[in-house]
């Protein structure tokens, strides 16, 4: 006698079920759609700050002549604040202006670097006409600025939103002059795009991207 065929026990699925399966695949599928469109189609980043226009200036530099904000036109610059007699901050900032420098050479007719000097009574051309020399800076492309205190003080407070301010003498006979620490990214239509911590690794590897950002855009569209 042939043996009894066995029944299935498990319950057949529902309309429910059968629906819910399929909007599990169908949920399934989207997300893969959508990482495939991500990853052909990233994100843009947001624009960059915009903190207002750096005014009208012209102010003495180390080639003995005058540079004013013409020259800063058309370009992206980054912008520093130094002073030569300074033996804490201020080394480590134009050897890191430096490496900027040599860093974005390949783009080099496109990008200028500017250092203001918070000193600028002491500061005159030929003494900052020594100091870009020792940081060999090539003045086609990176220019030290003085000029009257309270000018370049003003400029340098206001615009520029840094630091600035003579205490006198240290003990050790050094001037004791505060100034922000910061670099300065300005583009082509002379409007400042970011500041950047000159301490904080993070923020120069930031500087060194939106300074190529800037450099690929066109100039009516970098806002």
């Amino acid at each position: 006698m042939p043996a009894p065929t066995p029944t299935s026990t498990a319950p057949r699925p529902t309309a429910r079920t059968w629906a819910i399966a399929v909007a599990a695949c169908a949920l399934v599928a989207a997300a893969g759609a959508a990482g495939a469109w991500y990853f052909w189609h990233p994100a843009r980043p947001a624009p960059l700050p915009d903190y207002g226009e750096v005014p009208t200036f012209a102010l003495p530099d180390q080639t003995g002549g005058v540079l004013d904000d013409g020259w800063l036109r058309g370009h992206v610059t980054i912008v520093d604040f130094v002073f030569t007699r300074c033996d804490t901050i201020c080394p480590v900032l134009s050897m890191k202006m430096e490496r900027l420098a040599a860093t974005t050479d390949d783009v080099g007719a496109d990008v200028r670097l500017l250092s203001f000097s918070v000193d600028p009574a002491y500061d005159t051309p030929e003494v900052l006409a020594t100091y870009a020399a020792h940081y060999h800076a090539d003045p086609a492309r990176w220019r030290f600025v003085t000029g009257e205190y309270d000018a370049v003080k003003a400029m340098i407070e206001g615009a520029l939103m840094t630091a600035m301010e003579d205490r006198g003498v240290r003990p050790t006979g050094a001037p004791d002059i505060k100034h922000g620490g910061n670099f300065l990214l300005i583009d082509r239509d002379l409007h400042i795009r970011g500041t950047y911590d000159s301490n904080d690794a993070d923020r120069l590897a930031a500087l060194a991207r939106d300074v190529r950002r800037l450099v690929a855009a066109p100039a009516t569209a970098t806002r």
